[in-house]
């Protein structure tokens, strides 16, 4: 018994360790593969590989055929980092199936069985063989039995003997029975058979055999196909060799396997072989078993899956012994199962699967944990709040195993259990129906067969929170602002928070600050305002109340009226070459009945949509059709319909398809139908083109129509495109500005409209071919000439005249440049500017109408004055009296080739806005009256028959003092100031500033 107890100690200490992940049972990294020891081979020495880790490290030891191998005793037997070599191995020994142990405190494992095989080819049985004659062409069978052998598969070949032998002729196949099979007809020929094994490259020679063909018979040789008996498609990496028949399967799998048929046929006939292929495949892991820790009692299973044909079989290790199913363990497939796990089911686990292609491990380790209970990571919350009424469940749950009893004490008492106080099965302790005398200190004592431990925490009970105003459902309409209350009583020792929640999302105040806002008190800080509320806010609203100790919420139902939401569904049933059949279904009424539907409608030739007439004009809101009527033929149109309620208009429908009216005859016709001009013999007409919405069908075109004034008979063109705007009728006998009555019609493919009114237009005219008479000219100032003229005197009445043209050309210029200026009408004089001064220029005129220009007047000579002179006034003064400002400047004198200086401009205004006004004079001063409350802006330019010569800078004069108003004092004292006043003279230069 105390032997147990230790190991029971020793264990929990272990696995205790283990909880860091540091120490587990053994695993294998690698395991020993079978090997073949060629007899006779000059390497004296066998390896079989084993590596595995663990921690503790793992001893390793080794099993022949089942037995533990006991290397000590044996010499030939040795170690090396778990490996095992053996020294000199021999046949009758060593030969069989060994594995690699491994063992620590966890437990032991065994690895796959690897086999150690020797291997030997001995000699041919020594026998003579006969002659074989066959026909050249027939097949022929040379048997071979093999000598005894082991370890290796073997490689039966034929060889000729060279000296016996025609080269190159007898080609034979070793069939896999030591059969040599004849394929082709040739000559005399002999061989030998050769066996190989691959392994340990042993060669033995057979006796010889000698074959002769006999005459050829006239057998064609047969072609080769290969097939599948169930129809399937031969694989696709299937490679045939035709010239020897032989079918190769690369990496031969599953779906590979069936009946497959050879058939050889000539032009004598077909014959068939048929050969079944099996797949066959060693176990392969589809589910392995992983590492279990569990406690005393527990219960364990484990399942492993392997693939394989046959299907395999499977076993179980304990500790690399056979498991069988007794007592607690049930072993079924590959299933284990432990029911109630005990210490003594600790250790390694392995799963076996095999069939007769081969054996694979799967090791898993079994921890059982058996210690006393422990809260030192699990001890008891401290501090459990809770509300009076409520219910409450002080959790223990400590590390103990096996499973422990639990006990509760309140305070130093036995706690009893009864209709309110519960300990549940995994030891917590449930509290229903809460009072105040339920506070205090609770200890959970737990016990199982390794010790006792405890742990106390202790129990608040607070006054529940409660709803005193909820938020009640209201009935709002779009736009307006509302407060949703919600206000508690509660615990002011404890925390609380409130939260709102709409259709199930809770509110984010940051996000939706726009329209939501916390309001209120301490106890009111749940109210819940909403502003410019809209239709997405309707839905149900929660308000939701927590502290430490309990949870409540009151919900409250918003109902938001507004506009109507979009008629559904618009279509277009039915249209004419005016009208349109709508029909559409109701959209939301957004708890507002609606009253009524307008429609609109969009064309590519309007901007927007458009309201249009209906049947009946007016829809109401229990109406889902109408017709559009008013519209215009062959135009394509696209519908829309809008409902309105008491609260508004809501947002438009979805369109509708677009579709064309049907065509109709045009009805518009051409506007401000006019023409003229042209080239010679040419009557010109113009009109506006008709919009393409008032065509009304397709092939729209126009019809011209003109005739002399005053005669009967109208003559027609055609004008075939709708975008055509002017229609010229040319014809040399066409006398010059005669007068025709025009109009112009429209049609389409529906036929012909109505013309325009008729209007007059006159055919083109020709130039004037008479020149201006009596031309003067004469120079205004330096820059200006004025010309004039009288108009031709006859115009033979072929035309009007338009207007005048006058060409001006200094003395040394081409006339071809010459600077051209027009009049309009009548006028018989101009003005022609920006010339030179003091230049010789020549002048001339003639009429112009739409023909051209007529025959050029005489030329006129004009000579421009001297331009005016270039210096300003200089050394400005200026000084005020008697309410005056009295400026003196010197004289301009002009250069030679400047005009003289006739007199002077004085310019002045009392701000920059203000208009300027303007004192001529022929002396050098001027009196002005004294700015009042403004600054005066003045300066002063010559001026000559040149013109105006240049300006002086600008002069600023201060306005006057509100001191020196007139109205302020006596006369003498006035006077006195400004006699004062006048001392003061202010030289300004062309620096003064502005």
């Amino acid at each position: 018994m105390r032997l147990l107890w230790e190991l029971l100690v020793l264990h929990s200490v272990l696995l205790c360790l283990a909880d860091d992940n540091t120490l587990h049972g053994p695993v294998f990294l690698q395991e020993p593969d079978s090997l073949i020891f060629p007899l006779g081979s000059e390497e004296k020495k066998v390896k079989l590989s084993c590596e595995v880790k663990g921690n503790p490290r793992p001893t390793i030891g080794w099993k022949l055929n089942g037995s533990s191998i006991d290397v000590g005793m044996d010499y030939r037997y040795s170690l090396l980092e778990g490996d095992l070599l053996i020294n000199n191995p021999n046949k009758s020994q060593d030969a069989g199936m060994y594995q690699c142990v491994a063992t620590n405190p966890f437990g032991t494992i065994v690895s796959r069985e690897a086999q150690l095989q020797f291997a030997y080819l001995e000699n041919f049985k020594t026998r003579t063989r006969s002659t074989v004659s066959v026909r050249q062409g027939q097949g022929m069978v040379l048997l071979c039995g093999p000598p005894p052998h082991s370890g290796a598969d073997l490689r039966l070949d034929l060889q000729r003997v060279p000296q016996l032998c025609a080269p190159g002729q007898p080609a034979l196949r070793v069939a896999g029975d030591g059969q040599f099979v004849h394929r082709q007809g040739g000559d005399l020929g002999c061989g030998q058979l050769h066996l190989r094994g691959d392994q340990h490259r042993h060669q033995q020679q057979g006796p010889g055999a000698t074959h002769a063909p006999r005459p050829q018979e006239r057998r064609p040789v047969p072609t080769i196909s290969w097939r599948r008996a169930d129809g399937k498609q031969l694989p696709r990496k299937a490679r045939r060799h035709r010239s020897s028949g032989l079918l190769e399967i690369p990496n031969f799998q599953q779906e590979d396997a069936g009946l497959y048929e050879c058939v050889a046929e000539n032009v004598r006939g077909k014959n068939v072989a048929r050969g079944q292929l099996t797949f066959y495949a060693q176990p392969s892991w589809t589910q392995q078993i992983s590492d279990v820790h569990a406690a005393i009692e527990e219960r364990v299973s484990w399942e492993c899956r392997a693939s394989g044909r046959p299907k395999p079989s499977y076993r179980w290790l304990k500790d690399g012994e056979p498991l069988q199913p007794q007592g607690r363990l049930q072993l079924e497939q590959g299933s284990l199962t432990i029911p109630n796990v005990s210490l003594s089911d600790a250790g390694m686990y392995q799963c076996v699967a095999e069939n007769r292609h081969g054996v694979i491990f799967a090791s898993a380790e079994l921890s059982v944990i058996a210690i006393g209970p422990d809260f030192s990571k699990t001890l008891l919350k401290k501090l459990t709040l809770v509300k009076v009424g409520g219910e409450v469940i002080i959790e223990c749950k400590p590390k103990a195993s096996p499973r422990p009893t639990y006990s509760w004490k309140k305070g130093k008492d036995i706690l009893r259990e009864n209709e309110r106080i519960t300990v549940l099965d995994d030891g917590s302790l449930r509290i229903i129906n809460v009072t105040k005398s339920d506070a205090g200190s609770y200890t959970c004592v737990a016990t199982n067969h390794f010790g006792t431990a405890s742990s106390t925490g202790s129990l608040v009970v607070k006054d529940p929170t409660r709803v005193m105003v909820s938020p009640f459902s209201m009935d709002v309409t779009v736009g307006e602002s509302i407060v949703l209350p919600c206000q508690v009583s509660h615990d002011h020792s404890l925390d609380i928070v409130f939260t709102w929640s709409f259709n199930g999302h809770l509110i984010d105040f940051e996000k939706d600050g726009d329209h939501f806002e916390r309001v209120g008190g301490q106890d009111s800080a749940g109210d819940l305002m909403i502003r410019s509320i809209q239709l997405k806010h309707a839905g149900k609203y929660v308000c939701m109340v927590q502290t430490s100790v309990d949870k409540l919420s009151a919900a409250a139902d918003l109902i938001v009226r507004g506009p109507p939401g979009p008629p559904e569904a618009v279509t277009i049933e039915e249209v004419t070459e005016s009208t349109a059949q709508l029909s559409w279904r109701p959209g939301a009424d957004n708890h507002s009945p609606i009253t009524m539907y307008v429609v609109q409608a969009r064309t590519p030739f309007s901007v927007g949509w458009q309201a249009v007439s209906t049947v009946p004009e007016i829809i109401d809101g229990r109406t889902f059709t109408a017709t559009v009527v008013g519209l215009n033929p062959w135009v394509e149109y696209e519908f829309r319909v809008v409902a309105a309620n008491l609260i508004g208009i809501g947002e438009p429908s979805s369109p509708s398809e677009k579709r064309r009216t049907e065509e109709a005859l045009p009805e518009v016709t051409p506007a401000n139908v006019s023409g003229g001009g042209g080239s010679k013999s040419e009557l010109v007409i113009t009109w506006e083109t008709v919009p393409e919405e008032l065509q009304n069908g397709g092939g729209f075109g126009y019809v011209v129509a003109f005739r002399p004034l005053g005669t009967v008979s109208w003559m027609q063109t055609v004008v075939a495109s709708p975008d055509a705007a002017r229609y010229v009728f040319r014809n040399e006998s066409l006398p010059p500005f005669s007068p025709y009555e025009v109009k112009v019609g429209v049609y389409n493919n529906k036929g012909e409209g109505s013309f325009s009114p008729v209007t007059v237009v006159y055919s083109a005219e020709e130039e004037p071919t008479r020149a201006p008479t009596t031309v003067l000219a004469r120079s205004i100032s330096a820059s200006d000439v004025e010309v004039s003229w009288a108009p031709p005197w006859e115009n033979q009445h072929k035309g009007r005249i338009q207007g005048y043209e006058v060409r001006c050309w200094r003395h040394d210029e081409k006339e071809e440049n010459a600077k051209r200026i027009r009049t309009v009408g009548n006028q018989t004089s101009t003005k022609v500017s920006n010339l030179r001064g003091n230049a010789l220029y020549h002048l001339a005129v003639r009429a112009y109408n739409t023909a051209g220009t007529g025959p050029s007047s005489a030329a006129v000579n004009v000579t421009t004055k001297k331009p005016p002179p270039s210096q300003p006034p200089g050394n400005i003064v200026w000084n005020s009296s008697d309410s005056k400002i009295i400026l003196n400047w010197d004289q301009v004198k002009a250069l030679d080739n400047e005009s003289e200086v006739r007199g002077y401009k004085v310019l002045y205004r009392w701000n920059r806005e203000s208009s300027t006004s303007v004192i001529e004079t022929n002396k050098t001063s001027v009196e002005l009256s004294l700015p009042f409350d403004e600054d005066y802006i003045i300066e002063i330019k010559p001026f000559s028959d040149g013109g105006d010569g240049s300006s002086s800078e600008q002069i600023r004069i201060p306005k006057i003092s509100n001191a020196y108003a007139r109205g302020s004092g006596s006369s003498t004292s006035s006077a006195c100031t400004l006699s004062a006043l006048s001392t003061i003279m202010i030289s300004l230069t062309a620096r003064s500033s502005l």
